[in-house]
């Protein structure tokens, strides 16, 4: 399975994103060290955003692909662009095995220990906590207590650049991060989303000098 950046663990989540937006968009996230893309399934022609991210920077060193990828069928075609990160809001056990098939990232999205543990059974290392406002910080230190220390947690939703937004999950144990409109939106000017990029990467490179 490929592997993520533990350096800087941020999905920066593009959802709306267009092809015509997508490489310049990407210049700038990779610039500032988030080795992380997700296109949403439901943005704009997203499978043309991931064949051009695709095309351009490779997968050696990044993780590149979709988010809301609920079904088999939308992994294979996900899969089929040589995408390696496979995002979901569900837990769906052939999504997980597809992308394991293909040495693919996939982040099942869980809520409960129940989901937790279905998803890990059929083959995730990774899960995505979402929405993470139903999770907490709590349930995250109590589902830490009974889960392996190979499975990684990334809390999705609500996640700013702030340090109060970050901290407390960061102290419950979580890998990463993934951030959506905190960090960009179609209409931004690439200005703002640098800005933004610098924001995010700054707060977490302070919570590791902090732990």
């Amino acid at each position: 399975m490929t592997a993520y950046n533990k350096k800087i663990p941020l999905i920066a989540i593009l959802r709306g994103v267009s092809p015509q937006q997508i490489i310049d968009v990407a210049d700038v996230l990779i610039a500032e060290g988030i080795s992380m893309i997700e296109v949403p399934l439901n943005s704009l022609e997203a499978l043309t955003s991931i064949k051009l991210l695709i095309q351009e920077y490779g997968t050696d060193n990044l993780l590149l692909g979709a988010g809301t990828v609920t079904t088999p069928q939308l992994a294979e075609q996900v899969l089929a662009t040589g995408a390696n990160l496979i995002v979901a809001p569900n837990t769906n056990r052939d999504v997980i095995q597809l992308a394991i098939q293909s040495s693919a990232y996939c982040l099942p999205g869980i809520v409960t220990p129940t989901e937790a543990f279905n998803a890990i059974e059929a083959g995730a290392k990774a899960l995505k906590l979402f929405p993470v406002s139903m999770v907490g910080v709590d349930g995250i230190k109590a589902m830490n207590s009974v889960l392996s220390n190979d499975i990684d947690l990334f809390p999705v939703g609500g996640i700013t650049a702030q340090e109060q937004s970050m901290k407390p999950y960061w102290q419950a144990g979580v890998a990463g991060f993934g951030i959506g409109s905190a960090l960009f939106k179609p209409t931004m000017t690439l200005a703002e989303l640098r800005a933004n990029a610098q924001r995010f990467v700054n707060v977490f490179e302070k919570l590791t000098c902090d732990k």
